[in-house]
């Protein structure tokens, strides 16, 4: 199964997001936990392409591509035309680190770095594809 949907660059949208991330995986029989968890490293990704790479301009848009595949997991495609962020070469810091410079930022990476079994950084021509897999038993 395949989902899509389409959003303006606004932070007011993140919640819309996180909706209908949701939806779709409570359809699939997801676990509270679960859910919640890939809830949150979606989101974070959206609201670090939405704030940074976009500047919260409504004249851009990001898509987010959910597809289910019962024996594969979940791959989620965020799709915009910025340029993007490669997460999959983000560097975690060490937490003593974070703790000593007392830093407030760049927690949200560490979270999806570990929430996902997969990161990759997809440009073609015309856009940038930030996918995230997840490998989960869904229905």
């Amino acid at each position: 199964m395949k989902y899509s949907y389409k959003v303006p660059c606004k932070k007011e949208k993140l919640r819309d997001i996180r909706s209908f991330v949701k939806e779709i995986l409570d359809k699939h029989g997801l676990s509270e936990i679960d859910a919640s968890t890939l809830v949150l490293a979606i989101d974070e990704v959206c609201a670090n392409l939405i704030i940074h790479a976009h500047q919260c301009n409504a004249k851009d848009s990001i898509e987010l591509q959910i597809s289910v595949k019962q024996n594969d997991g979940i791959i989620f495609d965020i799709i915009d035309k910025a340029e993007i962020f490669d997460i999959g070469q983000y560097e975690e810091p060490k937490l003593e680190d974070i703790i000593k410079k007392q830093r407030k930022g760049g927690l949200g990476l560490i979270l999806v770095k570990r929430i996902m079994d997969d990161i990759e950084i997809i440009h073609d021509s015309s856009r940038n594809i930030c996918r995230l897999t997840k490998r989960i038993d869904v229905i």
